[in-house]
């Protein structure tokens, strides 16, 4: 068999070595429309790639899904986080997991995956092709005509592993054949906040904090971090993942509610601060931080209540521990716009499941061409997720099931 892997980055190297290990004698060709090869293995988690998560089952797997999870709940059956975590060992790749579950290899550096993934490829004696952009996909007689700048080349099975696109126009070529496509809009950004005063605290990291969308059900816990044009961190990429279409379709115009603190009864906060008020009666209300928040964020909330820093513990009244905890536990952000990651963006949407046997990956429309990867309307949420999904989708797809 002679088969065709479109695009050279995480899913379409493993999809490529997946055909080579399942069908030995067959020809594989990587085509790689750019000349960059694994970009956002490179770049992924600050250049040390995240490649998987390290939860325990997957049940707790698919749950960092936004969209996909039931599909990949049976294809994780086949292949799931644990079976990536074998393959780069046995490949001699050691990896780690870190307390937040994040999987990383153990020398902190992207280019161990790289160099095996590349390392298993030349192994294989697979052909790779830059600068290869397929324009057109036309059935043939039960062969699969790829059509690249004015060349049409010829193959018996052909796998789509060539990544998101911003746009759905970038997906006419697919659209064309028959397959149902989903409306890309982004996934993984944080929140742009022009007008608010807190962008002076760039930095500053609120280890778990609770973040809603107003007039929403949309809701997300964990790390914020505040950056000079908003809000990111775990907590924030978390929300914008599952809110992608709801947060688009409000032209990223609406309002965000933080819980600083992640307690959501009050009256268990005004308790707290009635008590470190006893205790500390004659000291700052600076030097005292509650609930372990940072220096620079409190001394920004007891700004916001208009309580000078200065102020003792033992001179709060009441009404300033109301609004205390009104700041604490429900500061309100004017959210307008939102900033996406470049390189490393995902996307919600993309080549509908409903077009795709998740059982092989095969096209439901057309015969002998295979999914992989984030071309696909799946997407996770940050921790290694969304390369899982590569690595399973693209193991599947390379059985030529």
């Amino acid at each position: 068999m002679k088969i065709a892997v479109i695009g050279g980055g995480a899913a379409g190297f493993f999809a490529a070595i997946s055909v080579k290990e399942h069908h030995p004698k067959s020809d594989v060709h990587l085509l790689e429309k750019t000349n960059k090869l694994l970009s956002k293995v490179r770049i992924s988690g600050g250049g040390r790639c995240n490649v998987t998560n390290g939860c325990e089952n997957i049940k707790q797997l698919t749950a960092g899904y936004p969209r996909g999870a039931k599909q990949l709940k049976k294809a994780f059956q086949v292949f799931d986080n644990k079976d990536t975590w074998l393959w780069y060992e046995s490949r001699g790749v050691t990896l780690k997991k870190e307390l937040d579950n994040r999987v990383f290899p153990t020398s902190n550096n992207s280019q161990s995956i790289i160099d095996c993934l590349q390392n298993e490829i030349s192994r294989l004696g697979i052909t790779i092709i830059e600068n290869a952009r397929v324009t057109a996909i036309t059935e043939g007689a039960n062969t699969l005509v790829l059509t690249i700048k004015s060349e049409e080349l010829i193959f018996d099975k052909v796998i789509v592993a060539c990544g998101g696109s911003p746009k759905k126009s970038g997906l006419y070529w697919l659209e064309s054949l028959g397959h149902k496509i989903e409306n890309p809009v982004p996934s993984l950004f944080s929140f742009n906040m022009p007008n608010e005063s807190i962008t002076e605290l760039m930095g500053v990291v609120a280890s778990n904090a609770t973040v809603n969308v107003q007039g929403t059900k949309l809701r997300s816990s964990g790390p914020l971090l505040i950056t000079h044009w908003g809000m990111s961190g775990p907590a924030i990429l978390k929300l914008s993942a599952y809110g992608a279409r709801i947060l688009s379709d409000r032209q990223y115009s609406f309002v965000a509610q933080v819980n600083w603190i992640s307690t959501s009864n009050n009256e268990d906060v005004s308790e707290a601060l009635r008590v470190l008020a006893a205790k500390h009666s004659k000291k700052h209300i600076s030097n005292i931080k509650p609930f372990g928040l940072p220096t620079r964020l409190w001394d920004y909330i007891l700004r916001k209540c208009e309580i000078p820093l200065e102020k003792s513990w033992g001179d709060i009244g009441k009404k300033q521990i109301n609004k205390l905890v009104t700041h604490l536990t429900n500061d309100i952000y004017n959210v307008k716009g939102k900033t996406t990651f470049k390189e490393e963006f995902v996307t919600c949407g993309g080549v509908s499941l409903e077009s795709i046997d998740i059982n092989t990956m095969q096209s439901r429309h057309v015969p002998n061409l295979y999914f992989a990867g984030e071309v696909m309307n799946i997407d996770g949420i940050t921790g290694g997720y969304n390369f899982q999904a590569a690595w399973t989708t693209a193991f599947i797809a390379g059985k030529l099931g």
